[in-house]
């Protein structure tokens, strides 16, 4: 627990009994609440760092049952205390900001991330020469297309959609009638949810292969969210469909000190073994995504079940190989000298 959290939730704390005060023990049970480890010491000196460079008027009040706020006027922590979670999003928009400098939403945010970024510059609580302090990085993030204001629009709207999507997967245009459910943000790309009535199904499209898209005077057709949920994010990654399969992959020690820590679906379960590898069992529909994860990898992971999983994975490795001429091959065997090699490197070195 560091000094942030400390000071939150005793903040929290007395703001809610300024008629009563609140004892001691009470702000460190408090404390402990969230870690055990906290002690008297710790709060006292979180105490004073509030008097003292907080400027709460924290008092002792013995007649009312301990510490509370003096005055009448509610007290507000000075300037605002970042979570990494608010730093991650005040990156995202500055960087919306800067790639759309111009338009409707650009005009309303410049106000506050102008307020954001003096208060970031706050030597007390926030975090001077942020600018060269954090970074956002975007490695296989794709240009958001051209279509993504017709597609919210008609989103919030609740109007169908007719688009001509030109997918990856088979690189055909086709024309589709479509009702919008959801705009989703993975792996730092648009999707969109919807209900396609060309395909009478639901179906996931990436919003910068829509390279043509406008409003039907029609009303779209709404599916409910137990339903989304159930057919487009109950499997592994983007793609869409109820898990059929469930796959077991078996990491090494290594690669565990990483995979322990993520999470790659909810239902997700892990078991660990002794010698510091981990099994992670997980459902799945369609394995393109999971097999593109898993060969990043390499050696430290294995898939145990289901087989024909595992068979893909080795035809993709083999495929990978053959890509790459016999000049390419390593042998990893130390190459064992002959007598006369042996000879000569006796010679050269007397």
């Amino acid at each position: 627990m560091d000094q942030f959290d400390r000071i939150f939730q005793l903040h929290r704390l007395l703001a809610s009994r300024r008629a009563t005060g609140v004892s001691f023990d009470d702000l460190l049970e408090t404390l402990r609440q969230h870690d055990h480890k906290q002690t008297p010491s710790t709060l006292k000196r979180t105490l004073r760092y509030m008097r003292e460079r907080l400027q709460a008027p924290l008092v002792h009040d013995r007649e009312r049952g301990g510490y509370r706020y003096d005055g009448e006027a509610a007290y507000e922590l000075p300037g605002l205390w970042f979570t990494a979670q608010e730093l991650a999003a005040l990156l995202i928009l500055q960087e919306v900001l800067e790639r759309h400098p111009l338009g409707l939403l650009s005009e309303a945010l410049t106000p506050f991330r102008a307020k954001l970024e003096r208060l970031l510059e706050r030597s007390d609580t926030g975090l001077p020469g942020w600018r060269s302090r954090l970074r956002l990085l975007r490695m296989a993030a794709r240009p958001i297309g051209s279509q993504f204001t017709v597609v919210a629009s008609a989103l919030a709207r609740r109007q169908r959609l007719r688009i001509d999507y030109h997918a990856r997967s088979d690189d055909r245009m086709a024309p589709r009638i479509v009702s919008p459910q959801r705009l989703t943000l993975y792996r730092d790309n648009w999707y969109l949810d919807a209900w396609c009535h060309t395909r009478e199904a639901l179906r996931i499209f990436a919003l910068d292969r829509i390279i043509a898209a406008e409003a039907v005077a029609q009303p779209a057709q709404d599916i409910p969210e137990l339903q989304l949920d159930q057919s487009l994010a109950t499997s592994y990654g983007i793609f869409s469909g109820e898990p059929t399969a469930l796959a077991v992959l078996r990491f090494s020690a290594r690669a565990a000190r990483w995979i322990a820590a993520e999470t790659w679906h909810p239902q997700q379960q892990d078991t660990p073994h002794e010698d510091g590898g981990l099994t992670r069992r997980l459902p799945y529909h369609r394995s393109e995504e999971l097999i593109m994860d898993l060969l990043r990898h390499g050696a430290d992971v294995e898939i145990l079940e289901p087989p024909e999983l595992r068979q893909a994975l080795i035809a993709r490795l083999r495929a990978a190989l053959a890509s790459y001429g016999p000049a390419d091959a390593v042998d990893t065997q130390e190459e064992r000298p002959s007598p006369e090699r042996q000879a000569a490197r006796l010679r050269s070195a007397i």
